[in-house]
This record gives C-alpha cells, sequence and structure tokens, in this order.
C-alpha cells in the first residue's frame, strides 16, 4: 500500500510538471548530504529532491517537494518524502523558509522543519535545511544541498 502510495504521489506529481510551466514560480532538483541523529547516535545521510515554488507575490512564496533520502549506514531503507514549503524572499536571491509534510519507509513518520536556500547564479542555489521526524523516536536531520532551478 505504502508503495502504491508514493508511486502515485510521483505519477502527480511528473504529470502536474507541464502546468506549472504556465504558473509564476521555478522548477528545482538537488542533490543534500548532512547528518541525522537520535538517541545520541550520529550517522551521515544523502539524499535528492524535486519540487516547485510557486510565487505569491514579491515577498512570500509555497512548495511542495518530493525527496528520496538515505542513512549511509548498512541496512537502512530509502525515506520518500512529500513535503510543503511556506517562506519569505530574502533580497533578489534568498529564501528562507518553514517545510512540513510526511516520509514513509518501515515507519511513516511525520517531518517539520525550517531552512535557508541562496542562488549563486542564474540557475545554481545552494542550501541548509533542519527536519525533525515525530515517530516513536525522534530524529533530526541537517542538511545542506546544491540544486538547479528551471
Amino acid at each position: 500500500m505504502r508503495k502504491l502510495m508514493i508511486a502515485a504521489a510521483a505519477a502527480a506529481t511528473l504529470s502536474a510538471t507541464p502546468a506549472f510551466a504556465e504558473t509564476s514560480g521555478e522548477g528545482r532538483i538537488e542533490a543534500r548530504g548532512g547528518i541525522a541523529w537520535a538517541n545520541g547516535a550520529e550517522e551521515a545521510i544523502a539524499g535528492v529532491a524535486a519540487g516547485y515554488d510557486f510565487d505569491l507575490g514579491d515577498s512570500a512564496f509555497a512548495g511542495v517537494e518530493a525527496s528520496a533520502d538515505k542513512i549511509l549506514a548498512g541496512g537502512t531503507d530509502v525515506v520518500f518524502g512529500a513535503t510543503a514549503r511556506l517562506g519569505v524572499k530574502a533580497g533578489s536571491n534568498g529564501k528562507a523558509y518553514v517545510t512540513a509534510g510526511y516520509s514513509f519507509n518501515d515507519g511513516d513518520a511525520f517531518h517539520a522543519g525550517a531552512g535557508y536556500q541562496h542562488k549563486v547564479g542564474n540557475n545554481v542555489y545552494l542550501k541548509a535545511e533542519y527536519r525533525r521526524f515525530f515517530d516513536t523516536v525522534d530524529v533530526n536531520t541537517a542538511a545542506v544541498g546544491v540544486g538547479i532551478t528551471f
């Protein structure tokens, strides 16, 4: 059932991509890495994400994102996520935002966090983000990433 939900969410995102071109905003894809910690243990993480940010005027935006992240320790599964974000534009190149969404793997969990993204070229950006996963064990992640917008 979980795999069916993930496939449906991915299909909906991909099928809606042409419609995004008619709205005011931008698509993005990124690679990221960082650290996850819980109960005194720390592990490296790596992941990818694709999303779209909708302009809400000159100073705000709202976005959606689909992601896949992996704790790099042996035996862990990939965690898939569906996330929304809402934020403010910081000058012409920055975006500060809060996130909330749901993660899917062996144990599904709600997640929330905050981050900052900054364009360093016409289509390239760097970002830093913190997320907390609320499950039977609270897991925290801090990641940095690089991406392109289109």
